[in-house]
């Protein structure tokens, strides 16, 4: 008896010894893989016209009329896209609260979207953090999405890999944690256009569609195979294994502002799945410092995007 406990007693350590090898292992590997290197195009020089408008103190704010498609049928609604200027940290990948030479300065683009579903209301916001230098993929992109069935959360961290992150009330979704390859980013292309419309992609591609998308379409987060062309102020991403379609109707000139999009895609579920285009169509613009309009008669700026 004694001899089989103590034979017992040895399996165990074994075991447990096992384990935390493993687990050593492991972490040494880790630690001294090298990082990854994100391969840089040269930066893109930053024209006295550029530095002017986007380093002036205020932000672009752009509305426009929305067509969203949803469960198979075109909502009405309202899109809004702000562009702005910031310092961002490259390491807490955050908005930097003081200057310092290790920030990373970006174009940050906040772009919204509110529209109806019979009787209740979605909203929808993308952030997308991409350096002005115009050589490597943003940094950050993040979406939420919230109707009255609950809410969704996606981030893209762009370090070593595209790190995810991903939160849903939907089962089969739920809390995800995962990397995947560096790749385009749709989400990074709308300001990669208002850097250098020119500096686009085109071709054959592999993009990660946006954030929206992929949550709203229940689609996996990875890059899908693409064409992309650009052609007097419209670029064009088209991705056959989703039969989806994108095209982005721009400004020629400086600042290269977004005049409308189309989104053709599929709409609902199952039987009642639908080909149909969304739509937006520019109605104003202001440029504003409007973190600072929070009063209630700065309500009146709403009236010049016609936003009521």
């Amino acid at each position: 008896m004694k001899t089989i406990q103590i034979l017992s007693l040895v399996s165990i350590i074994f075991v447990l010894n096992s384990c935390k090898e493993n687990k050593s292992e492991t972490s040494d590997t880790i630690a001294i893989s090298e990082p990854k290197e994100e391969k840089q195009s040269p930066e893109t020089k930053l024209s006295k016209e550029f530095k002017d408008y986007w380093y002036n103190g205020e932000a672009e704010i752009t509305s426009y009329k929305l067509e969203q498609a949803r469960y198979g049928e075109l909502r009405e609604g309202t899109a809004v896209m702000v562009f702005v200027t910031e310092d961002f940290l490259p390491e807490q990948q955050v908005k930097a609260d003081n200057y310092d030479e290790s920030n990373i300065p970006v174009l940050k683009l906040n772009a919204t979207k509110n529209f109806n579903t019979g009787i209740y209301p979605y909203s929808i916001m993308q952030s997308t953090f991409y350096p002005v230098a115009n050589n490597q993929h943003a940094i950050k992109v993040t979406a939420s999405i919230q109707e009255w069935c609950g809410q969704v959360y996606a981030q893209l961290n762009n370090r070593d890999d595209f790190e995810i992150m991903s939160h849903s009330y939907f089962q089969g979704e739920a809390d995800q944690n995962f990397d995947i390859e560096k790749n385009w980013t749709e989400n990074e292309l709308w300001t990669k256009l208002r850097i250098d419309p020119e500096s686009l992609p085109t071709g054959e591609l592999n993009i990660i569609p946006s954030l929206e998308y992929a949550r709203l379409r229940h689609q996996p987060i990875k890059a899908y195979d693409a064409i992309a062309s650009l052609d007097n102020g419209m670029y064009t991403l088209s991705y056959p294994e989703l039969n989806r379609t994108l095209k982005i109707n721009f400004n020629n000139e400086f600042p290269f502002d977004i005049l409308g999009w189309e989104e053709t895609s599929e709409s609902g579920f199952g039987a009642s799945t639908k080909t149909l285009t969304t739509k937006a169509t520019k109605l104003s613009s202001i440029k504003s410092a409007y973190w600072n309009k929070n009063n209630n008669a700065d309500e009146s700026l709403r009236e010049k995007l016609k936003l009521q």
